[in-house]
């Protein structure tokens, strides 16, 4: 069973169809279909339901999906380790929330190129919940989140704590409206549950992508936020923001990093773990 036919099935898999993967692979379609049958072939057994345009996944196809994810991964770190004999090179692939990597990521990577001039960063911002999900699938070899995060899994290290604070305009008559980001964003969460506290259910909820956006529509006066306040402080609407500390249960939220618990260990990971004074002990992940 070869890697690129397992690499083929799995960009299948995640982009949706035979065309999307063979866009992604800088390969015509007939490579792709040729593979996947060779690996329907071997296995004895179809990957794929095909209704119409549109493919479904087997229960043969969700456990190779699994195998194939391992297989992968395991290649992604065999090629680490070999690089890192003696210095790390290569790439690492961190995964972070947008707050996080406006403020503290780039003294982060700073530290990190001085400390592995070879090693080259590449940093993707999303949501807590889907970078959870990223980790898990062995797509970012490391993650800060918001926590706390319990899974089986995973091996979970605080690493801050930051302090949520009440964001709204100066000056202004602020309409009750809550602008976060998405669901999966472990700040959304902290805000909902503010809200229910407080009594105000009919709350209206404004979903934004990005922190500046936010914190844009919150300082002319468009509805209000719960932010970290080094992101507010440091944010260019920051004189144009009143910001009101909140009770300890909403205002406290550790900042967590992930990590898969088969992966190998990594200088780079060391080495960004121990920029917050030292390695902080690891959480006992629970399911």
């Amino acid at each position: 069973m070869e890697l690129l036919s397992l690499k083929t099935f799995k960009y299948v898999v995640e982009f949706g169809g035979v065309q999307a993967a063979s866009k992604e692979l800088h390969t015509v379609q007939s490579n792709v279909t040729a593979r996947i049958k060779r690996l329907e072939e071997e296995i004895g057994s179809p990957l794929f339901y095909r209704k119409g345009r549109k493919l479904e996944l087997t229960p043969t196809g969700y456990t190779l999906m699994d195998y194939a994810n391992q297989l992968l991964q395991l290649e992604h770190q065999a090629s680490i380790a070999v690089k890192q004999v003696g210095e790390a090179t290569g790439e690492i692939r961190i995964g972070s929330m947008e707050s996080f990597a406006a403020v503290r990521m780039p003294g982060l990577i700073q530290s990190l190129r001085k400390k592995h001039p070879n090693l080259l960063p590449r940093v993707q911002t999303e949501t807590s919940g889907q970078l959870i999900e990223a980790v898990l699938n062995y797509k970012l070899d490391c993650a800060f989140v918001g926590g706390p995060v319990q899974h089986k899994d995973l091996v979970c290290r605080q690493v801050l704590m930051e302090e949520l604070v009440l964001a709204t305009a100066k000056g202004v008559d602020v309409p009750d409206s809550l602008i976060m980001f998405r669901q999966g964003c472990a700040y959304r969460d902290k805000a909902l549950n503010w809200l229910r506290d407080n009594g105000r259910l009919d709350t209206e909820v404004l979903d934004m992508g990005t922190q500046e956006g936010i914190l844009g529509c919150v300082a002319v006066g468009l509805g209000f936020t719960l932010v970290p306040r080094k992101v507010a402080e440091e944010s260019r609407y920051a004189k144009d923001l009143n910001l009101e500390v909140l009770d300890d249960q909403f205002s406290q939220i550790p900042t967590i990093m992930i990590t898969h618990k088969n992966a190998i260990d990594m200088a780079g990971i060391d080495t960004l773990l121990a920029l917050f004074n030292g390695k902080p002990p690891e959480w006992e992940s629970a399911a």
